[in-house]
């Protein structure tokens, strides 16, 4: 049992890697070009995993109060953490400031969180029954692979290099491995901090999106592009709310 376990928590993210890599045989200048409407997609795709998938799949098991606190506190946590972030980065080149610098890490925390809560639930689905444990993973790897490209193009954003993209992409998917093992041994003990572990991911995922992504979005436009944008951004809210309906 414990190999399928680790196979289905791994297959989500080795698609979404795949998925993203193709990514990289763009030309840079076509990817600068469209980088910045392709964000748009990826803060539609973050809203949607955190407001109409993890949030509500936490409310299920938190009362509403209790939510809200974590989320808050989840934010709060994050805004520090940038400011520590910013001020660390300016340190180190002299008060040369670059704020998006601080989105790639922001989210790399968020989606390992959110990457090993998915592990642990695919551990318990599969230890309760097969069929529910092949159910889950399927639903699992639907969201999870147009949410991971969305978040390879932030750490595009954030000013890292495509192949270092790829790379962070790579590694936040492997946190599901380690989910998936610590769910298999240690479940008993761990079903109660599942919701407040998926609540504080998603407040990494609304940070990132509203602190980060939307701020950069603003400036000088035209009517074409800012419907295009708007358009992207619906779109990623709703591929994310189908994966989130399908799970």
């Amino acid at each position: 049992m414990l190999w399928i376990v680790l196979l289905a928590s791994l297959a989500g993210g080795v698609l979404s890697v795949l998925l993203a890599a193709a990514v990289l045989w763009i030309p840079a200048p076509r990817m600068e070009r469209l980088l910045p409407r392709l964000v748009s997609f990826s803060t539609g795709a973050l809203l949607g995993a955190a407001l109409l998938g993890m949030i509500p799949h936490a409310a299920e098991e938190v009362p509403g109060g209790t939510l809200a606190l974590v989320l808050l506190l989840g934010l709060i946590g994050f805004f520090v953490l940038e400011k520590l972030l910013v001020w660390r980065h300016c340190h180190r080149h002299g008060g040369e400031c670059d704020v998006h610098a601080s989105s790639g890490p922001l989210l790399l925390l968020g989606d390992a969180f959110h990457n090993f809560v998915d592990g642990v639930v695919i551990a318990g689905a599969f230890l309760t029954s097969l069929p529910l444990g092949l159910t889950v993973a399927l639903s699992a790897i639907a969201h999870e692979v147009p949410q991971e490209v969305g978040e390879f193009l932030v750490y595009l954003h954030a000013g890292n290099s495509r192949r270092r993209a790829l790379l962070l992409n790579a590694l936040t998917s492997l946190t599901s491995v380690a989910g998936a093992l610590l769910g298999y041994f240690l479940l008993s003990e761990m079903q109660g901090v599942l919701p407040y572990l998926i609540t504080v991911a998603a407040a990494g995922f609304l940070y990132v999106a509203l602190a980060d992504l939307v701020p950069a979005q603003r400036g000088r436009t035209t009517l074409p592009l800012a419907l295009l944008d708007f358009l992207l951004l619906g779109l990623g809210v709703g591929v994310v709310a189908l994966m989130s309906h399908a799970h």
